[in-house]
This record gives structure tokens, C-alpha cells and sequence, in this order.
């Protein structure tokens, strides 16, 4: 069982990601854009213009943000995305567009973070949006497979306390009362949308695909790699500290 992908495999995930959400949102109407999302207080466009500014950040812009934000690496996660959400929306998409083929990272982060926050905040703001978003079952499996074994960055997440078995693609990872589920939901659940990964978990069962009610260990996200809700069921932006 392998989750690993080449360095040039993830890199093309990213390309993907970015072309296709920037797609969506050069859709959106006015009040889309303004949609509340899972991730604390961000709307769609704050978490848009989030993923969009990850090929800009520099470690000078890093190192002065983190001072700006007081040494509290979520407060620089949230408060660049709401200050870097003021722009208009077409500027915020254009930018996104024309990140497409970036290869540049967010300081102290590689792509396989870089995966991570593309699949999860696509979702993040397909949620919002009401509509479905299908995440490549190889792409999930290794963004799934690096936030099991982050220890830098740190991982914000609590790992379940269970076994989570995938349908749709060869992984298994953990102990405990066995989840099984699409990769999708199941990476969902390790990156603290747990609401929405047991809504893909009951989707799958009435399927007729084996499930079982997700359980995050803990409380809820907060701190760590960009948390800014406490609350279990608030998800946290999926993009560690810069720092």
C-alpha cells in the first residue's frame, strides 16, 4: 500500500486544483461570494483570496506578518486572508488563474501542504456554494497520508480515534472501531470537517458502501497550523504557519 506520489505528480494536482477553482468562482454572483464557510468567520472570498496569495508569501512577508499579528501564527492566517479579501473578486480570481503554474510555497511548508489546502478549501468553499466537488481519490489519499504523519508543520488536527479504512482507493491507517468510507470523506475527517465528512460517510452507506459516524478525538481544532475556531465542527484553514 502506497500512498506516494512524485514531486512533479503533486505539483500538477496544484495546477489542476487552482485552474478548476478559479473556474468556479469567475461564476460566482455577488452574494456567492459573500457566503459564510465552515472556517471560522471567512466567507467564500476570504478563503478564496487565502489560497490565492500562498504563491506570493516570501519569508520577509512572513516574518513582518507574524510580527503585525503579535507571534500568533492563526491570527497571520486569518487576518492576511480578510485583509488580502478586500481586493475586488476578479482580481482575487485572475490571481489565482495566474498561480496556476507556480511553484513556489508558503515559507517552512512544501507542496504536499500545498495540496492539502487546495482539496480541503476546495471543498470548504464548494460547501458553501451548495454544490458537489469530486476530489482525485490518489490526490486525497496522499494529502491524507501526509497529515497522518505531520510533525512539521504541526499537525492542528486531532487524529480519530479509530481505524479509517478507504473504499474507493487502497489506504488504512489508525486503530480502534474501523470508519470506512471515499478517501474524500475520510480526509475530510482528518482535517476537522467532521460535519462534512459524515455527510459523505452516510452518502456512501445509503450507497450501499460500508460507514460508520465519523469521531474526532479531542475537542475541536484550534491554534496549530492556522486554527481560528475551537469549535469541533468549525473547520480550521488547512494551510500551516508560515513561518
Amino acid at each position: 500500500m502506497s500512498a506516494d506520489l512524485g514531486t512533479e505528480e503533486r505539483w500538477q494536482i496544484v495546477d489542476r486544483e487552482r485552474e478548476s477553482l478559479a473556474a468556479l468562482l469567475e461564476g460566482l454572483s455577488p452574494e456567492e461570494w459573500e457566503r459564510p464557510t465552515q472556517c471560522g468567520d471567512w466567507r467564500v472570498r476570504d478563503v478564496a483570496a487565502h489560497i490565492a496569495i500562498a504563491a506570493h508569501t516570501t519569508y520577509p512577508w512572513a516574518l513582518r506578518e507574524y510580527v503585525r499579528a503579535r507571534g500568533n501564527s492563526d491570527r497571520l492566517i486569518h487576518d492576511t486572508a480578510v485583509r488580502a479579501a478586500e481586493r475586488p473578486v476578479a482580481e482575487i480570481t485572475a490571481d489565482l488563474r495566474a498561480i496556476a503554474r507556480s511553484r513556489r510555497t508558503v515559507p517552512g511548508t512544501t507542496v504536499r501542504e500545498a495540496v492539502i489546502d487546495l482539496l480541503v478549501h476546495g471543498q470548504d468553499i464548494a460547501r458553501a456554494l451548495g454544490i458537489a466537488r469530486t476530489m482525485e481519490p490518489r490526490a486525497a489519499r496522499d494529502a491524507a497520508e501526509r497529515v497522518w504523519t505531520m510533525r512539521f508543520p504541526p499537525r492542528p488536527w486531532p487524529l480519530p480515534k479509530a481505524r479509517l479504512v478507504a473504499t474507493d482507493i487502497d489506504w488504512a491507517r489508525g486503530e480502534g472501531p474501523e470508519i470506512r468510507g471515499p478517501m474524500q470523506a475520510l480526509l475530510l475527517l482528518l482535517t476537522g470537517r467532521t460535519a462534512a465528512a459524515e455527510e459523505e460517510l452516510s452518502a456512501a452507506a445509503a450507497e450501499g458502501k460500508p460507514a460508520r459516524r465519523a469521531e474526532q478525538s479531542g475537542r475541536g481544532p484550534s491554534g496549530g497550523a492556522g486554527g481560528t475556531d475551537s469549535a469541533p465542527d468549525a473547520a480550521t484553514p488547512a494551510t500551516p504557519p508560515a513561518s
